[in-house]
């Protein structure tokens, strides 16, 4: 097995989602952080139309899938605990925050809509998510991402919570959300790119504003209190920018990627050049900051896998970002990418503390809210690629060691240690991508080097591989 001293990339299971998945997303409320949202999206034509016929549009299909995570269960560590078909899956995103005690998770479909979905529990350990609210944004569109406000999990006690979408048409769309009632309140439309607004984000620091980055290769930020013309516009990409977020822990720093294969880091307040820029091989479809580790940045690079990034130096220093995992999937394009929030809300180093003051209760009391039940939650899965079909129990932990695969490495060079900036507890950690040809799931491990974690020493050389 290959090694560094970044650690070991393992994989732990690919679970057939049978559509092209397109996006994945960990559960960040505390309670429910073993919760696991996939969505999906199929291209298919009318059944009533001739295959040559191109008068009609096709038919966008989708599915959400929610799985529960358990370490007990190392055959089959995700469990599906429900499927629900809609129209296809293109964003979604689950607010960090509870809301008047429910957990949310927002969708962006093929319809042109915002969805609501709340989690309930019917009973221990059973989850269904629940459409609450709808708003049909532009039925003549994609909406083609969105981002709740919440990204920064301390949030003023008066401030209110919003929801930014964007879609193929190059519009931004500012919603409100009620609090009491799970309302969408659609607040301002604008147009923001010539093209497809591939992506929208808030600024978690200040979300009055908020990026957009569009297929006309611009990036652009708005001041949502006075639309009309951009508070900055950015050429810096040479393609569709595909992928934005603003850094939760710290002010001003943004990640943004793009169709030209490469990642950019910004100090907004001087956006006429980046702190860094990394290529990474691939177009850049998903950007995600590491919960607890500050300077950690997931990309999803389509045809070429994807990356865990190191930004300490670029950010403190100006100096490279350092590419610590690099992990090729061939014959696939990895589309959706994030971190588990798992093991990491207990650690003293974490500063993600979610703050319940408007609330009153932890999330955690209302994950169990009773419903009549749907109907019955699949409880069986089919799993491609490392793992074998068959009965849960039919895998031993030595079958499920000797199954897991190496990672493959493009690593640089770097005098950047996990020790010297927090990193030194490094908890193993667990991330999921999904595959939009294979039609696969992923989850995988991430388990630092002991002798490198546990090192006070900040020359600690992540970037060279021992074989």
């Amino acid at each position: 097995m290959a090694g560094s001293r970044a650690g070991t990339l393992r994989a732990l299971q690919a679970v057939d989602t049978e559509l092209t998945a397109d996006s994945v997303e960990w559960c960040p409320v505390e309670g429910c952080q073993h919760l696991l949202a996939c969505g999906t999206y199929q291209l298919r034509a009318p059944k009533d139309q001739p295959a040559l016929d191109g008068s009609e549009p096709q038919v966008r299909l989708g599915r959400l899938y929610l799985f529960s995570f358990s370490e007990d269960n190392t055959a089959k560590p995700l469990l599906e605990v429900q499927r629900r078909d809609s129209s296809a899956v293109l964003d979604m995103k689950w607010c960090h925050i509870p809301v008047s005690g429910h957990v949310l998770l927002g969708l962006a479909n093929a319809s042109g809509s915002v969805g609501l979905l709340q989690l309930m529990e019917c009973e221990k350990n059973s989850y269904t998510l629940q459409p609450i609210a709808s708003l049909t944004l532009n039925e003549s569109c994609l909406s083609l991402s969105l981002d709740w406000s919440t990204g920064k999990s301390v949030r003023a006690r008066a401030q209110p919570l919003k929801i930014i979408s964007s879609d193929s048409k190059g519009q931004l769309h500012l919603l409100m959300v009620n609090e009491g009632t799970a309302e969408l309140q659609l607040v301002a439309s604008w147009p923001a790119h010539h093209f497809e607004a591939w992506i929208a984000a808030f600024n978690y620091w200040q979300t009055e504003l908020v990026y957009s980055g569009g297929d006309d290769c611009l990036l652009r930020a708005w001041d949502t209190r006075m639309l009309g013309t951009p508070v900055f516009t950015s050429k810096r990409h040479s393609m569709g920018v595909c992928s934005i977020q603003s850094s939760p822990h710290q002010e001003h720093i943004l990640a943004t990627g793009s169709y030209d294969e490469h990642v950019l880091l910004w100090d907004t307040r001087n956006i006429r050049q980046p702190l860094a820029d990394v290529p990474v091989q691939g177009g850049v479809w998903r950007l995600r900051w590491h919960p607890v580790h500050h300077h950690l940045l997931l990309a999803a690079c389509m045809h070429n896998g994807f990356k865990i990034l190191n930004c300490q130096k670029a950010i403190e220093e100006k100096q490279d970002i350092t590419v610590l995992i690099s992990h090729n999937m061939p014959n696939s394009l990895v589309y959706g990418a994030d971190w588990s929030w798992l093991f990491h809300s207990t650690k003293p180093t974490s500063t993600w503390s979610f703050d319940q003051s408007d609330l009153g209760v932890k999330a955690a009391d209302h994950c169990s809210l009773k419903v009549a039940k749907e109907q019955p939650a699949h409880s069986h899965q089919r799993t491609v690629g490392h793992q074998v079909e068959g009965p849960a129990g039919a895998h031993s932990r030595a079958e499920l060691k000797a199954s897991l695969l190496p990672l493959t490495e493009d690593m640089k060079n770097s005098s950047q240690g996990f020790s010297s900036h927090g990193l030194s507890h490094f908890d193993n950690g667990l991330l999921a991508t999904c595959s939009f040809y294979d039609h696969v799931l992923h989850l995988w491990k991430w388990e630092a080097n002991q002798a490198c974690t546990l090192s006070s020493d900040p020359g600690c050389d992540l970037g060279s591989a021992d074989h």
